[in-house]
């Protein structure tokens, strides 16, 4: 590799006296988006994550010892399997009839013996280990001590002087490069000395290669009595400017060095959820010595060009205060405070850029922890959990002008749709296809867990909703006639599997669960909950549209019209409230303030309900939310702003993500706090943010329809409505003072703000403006 790496003093970090780390008073201009510390990590949750989609670390910033926790996006336990229970088919119609019989608790356990699935539980995602930088130990003489992660340039930096010397250290995962860069600089000649190893608690072997290179060789896990397939391979090149080098004892030995720079790949055998014919030996020893033909900063330009391209589409200025000059952490813990727009506008990027670091075309989609995870076995395994977490994941994609990020989650619902296959056959004798509540590296689509939790067919249906998305934010015909087939299986399913409510005549699914949420008969089963309903007529006239649009198979799009029309429709119960079951138990609930408010998908992310359409049923709903209460899981005080949101209660929005912007449900890190961590938190907070300055839906976009009091003045740039327009507003004193509405497709919109509407039709490239 060639060198061009020379030291540039942090100028943002100052000298100030406190404890052993001292700490650094950033600029504001130069930190408004960053995140920073004035001590090392001394946890998970504090250390900052760096990622290109595919690959993750966590960067911790020790003085004696730098970690960065390693993770790739294909390393899970387990290998392919299809978990569907055999004696589910010939026990359906006994277990539909006992639900319409009121028989809640024997349908409960019948689908325990006969539907769920063999194993009962998934495959979990896996950490690749960590790599460790041990230096010389620490004395008192350490100051100017700072800690970031810039959000600019997707870049974590350490710098500090010891002994005299100003040492610094800047990491990023590049996507172009397909490794992760680790630089190490000072600015006096020979000052950089380290070990350098590899850990990991897979099974694994780690060795030296000459005496520059660092390979770990390891294998995913068995799990659930499903053996693990998965081979690994991290391979970590070390790269001085002068000084010596050598290996020994399965570590890197560098000395008396100028600067270093490390290059790591990572890859597994994974190719595809049937296909684990990779060899990830040769795709880590390629990419090493591609990257090794580049400078630091050739890699770093590079790496900057790809991300900003994306990252840079969107800004967000809510009001400056002087706070950007305390550290992030003691920033979360006084935000209740009030005065510091910055950090809500931090809060939002940080989401943005958590979504381009683990989700990117050829990457897997955003799990429940993104792409971090130290765990061989994380907290719900880390998989995806269609019920709400993983489609939480991308609602600040296409608003946030991120829309290329969405690419992971449509080949996975693609996948879904050919395992989805045969669960919808052998399960249930249906066409098409179906998933339940949660799916993993092996796309399972089998239910889970147990009745309770995994009895909910309707994850694949929600999960169309992003491609009808995609289409809507692109107005792009190939990703029409790309989703089409897709929608299309999900919908035959339900056309298969829907039955005739007894007493009313609707249509129902059946059996289902309003989403992990029990009723008063004793268990979460039931028939036609209202998410499913709404879900449903989202999906079939979503599909309906498409056909049209198309110009496909009209029989089939009268059969949804049809099947549309006798769906179970919204209902207000004796409280006022939008009921969440056929009957109006919600009062009667086990759990008033249950995490979960699947019956209110209608009103967001869904088309059922909306304040100026539907309002008898937004009353019901803003009622249905103050039973539920505002305090609730990471994710679930997320739905909740964007619920509040689409009520037009910006205050109320905003009194909640204050609660989720506080030491509650963030962590130092701003990893959201579900607790633990997951990642569904940060990305939906950050989407309710946008629902309070912006709304659409496919023939209207809403300016400031919930503005809070607490952001008086600002402006967003670059986002961007249904119907493929970008979007900037400007407002002071809480008024909007002007509006640009830019079309990247010809159509027709209509354009509201504070009760003036405005029709407007565009050319492709128009723009119009308020």
């Amino acid at each position: 590799m060639k060198h061009n790496s020379p030291f540039t003093k942090c100028l943002s970090c100052l000298f100030a006296a406190a404890y052993f780390f001292l700490p650094c008073f950033c600029d504001a201009k130069e930190s408004s988006l960053e995140l920073w510390y004035s001590q090392p990590a001394a946890q998970w949750t504090e250390a900052l994550p760096i990622g290109n989609g595919s690959l993750g670390a966590m960067v911790f910033g020790g003085v004696e010892e730098e970690c960065l926790q390693l993770n790739e996006d294909t390393l899970w336990g387990g290998g392919p399997y299809h978990p569907v229970n055999p004696q589910a088919k010939a026990a359906l119609n006994t277990i539909r009839k006992l639900i319409f019989e009121g028989r809640y608790k024997e349908a409960d356990e019948l689908i325990n013996t006969q539907m769920i699935a063999n194993p009962r539980s998934q495959m979990p995602y896996q950490t690749a280990g960590n790599l460790r930088l041990k230096f010389s130990k620490a004395d008192d003489d350490v100051s100017e001590y700072c800690r970031s992660l810039d959000l600019n340039t997707a870049r974590a930096s350490v710098s500090y002087v010891k002994e005299g010397v100003n040492y610094k250290r800047e990491v990023f995962a590049s996507n172009p490069d397909q490794v992760m860069v680790v630089n190490l600089s000072a600015d006096h000649p020979g000052a950089i000395s380290f070990v350098a190893g590899l850990d990991t608690p897979m099974n694994a072997s780690i060795e030296t290669e000459g005496e520059d290179s660092l390979i770990l060789r390891g294998h995913g896990g068995d799990a659930n009595g499903i053996k693990g397939v998965i081979d690994y391979t991290v391979r970590v090149k070390v790269i001085p400017a002068k000084g010596t080098l050598h290996a020994e004892n399965g570590c890197i030995y560098v000395d008396q060095a100028d600067s270093v720079t490390l290059l790591v790949a990572i890859a597994t055998n994974y190719k595809r959820y049937n296909d684990v014919t990779g060899d990830p030996d040769a795709i880590t020893r390629q990419r090493i010595q591609t990257a090794d033909v580049k400078t630091y900063a050739e890699l770093f330009e590079r790496h900057v060009q790809d991300y900003q391209h994306l990252f840079h589409r969107v800004s967000l200025d809510l009001g400056t205060s002087e706070s950007t000059q305390i550290p992030t952490d003691v920033r979360i813990k006084e935000f209740s405070k009030g005065n510091d727009p910055q950090l809500a506008a931090l809060y939002y990027q940080f989401g943005r850029y958590l979504l381009i670091s683990s989700s990117r075309k050829g990457s897997q989609p955003a799990n429940l922890q993104g792409i971090w995870n130290n765990s061989v076995n994380p907290p719900w395994q880390s998989k995806y959990t269609v019920n709400i977490n993983t489609e939480m994941n991308y609602w600040i994609a296409e608003s946030g002008n991120l829309g290329e990020c969405v690419e992971p989650l449509i080949s996975l619902v693609e996948d879904l749709s050919e395992t989805g296959a045969g669960t919808a056959r052998e399960m249930y004798g249906a066409r098409g296809w179906v998933v339940h509540h949660n799916t993993d590296l092996w796309r399972a689509s089998a239910p889970i867990d147990g009745p309770f939790w995994g009895m909910w067919p309707t994850g694949g249906a929600w999960l169309c909703l992003h491609l009808w998305d995609r289409y809507l934010f692109s107005k792009d015909q190939d990703v029409l006639l790309r989703i089409y087939p897709t929608l299309k299986g999900a919908c035959e399913f339900f056309l298969d599997t829907l039955q005739a409510d007894p007493k009313t005549g609707w249509l129902v699914t059946n059996p289902s669960i309003s989403p992990e949420n029990g009723h008063l008969m004793g268990t979460s089963v039931c028939a036609g909950p209202t998410m499913d309903m709404q879900i449903l007529r989202d999906l079939f006239t979503n599909t309906i549209e498409a056909s049209e649009l198309l110009g496909v198979d009209e029989d089939f799009r009268t059969a949804l019209a049809s099947a549309k029309a006798h769906l179970a429709p919204n209902r207000i119960g004796h409280a006022g409230q939008l009921q969440e079951w056929m009957e109006d138990w919600d009062m009667q609930a086990p759990e008033m303030n249950h995490r979960h408010v699947s019956h209110l998908y209608g009103l967001f992310p869904g088309n059922d309900i909306s304040a100026a359409r539907t309002p008898d049923l937004a009353a019901a709903a803003r009622k249905s939310l103050e039973i539920r209460g505002d305090k609730a899981t990471g994710w679930a005080t997320a739905w909740r702003i964007c619920l509040w949101a689409h009520l037009l209660d910006g205050n109320h929005a905003y009194q909640i993500f204050e609660f989720l912007l506080s030491p509650e449900r963030t962590y130092p890190n701003m990893f959201d706090a579900h607790p633990p961590f997951q990642i569904d938190g940060n990305l939906g907070g950050a989407a309710g943010i946008v629902e309070m300055l912006l709304q659409s839906d496919s023939d209207n976009i809403y300016l400031l329809p919930a503005l809070p009091n607490a952001w008086p003045e600002g402006s967003v740039e670059g986002v961007c409505a249904r119907g493929s327009f970008e979007v900037n507003i400007c407002w002071k004193d809480g008024k909007m003072t002007s509006a640009d509405i830019t079309a990247l497709q010809e159509g027709t919109v209509d354009i509201h703000y504070g009760g003036t509407s405005r029709t407007v039709t565009f050319k492709k490239g128009e723009c119009y403006h308020w």
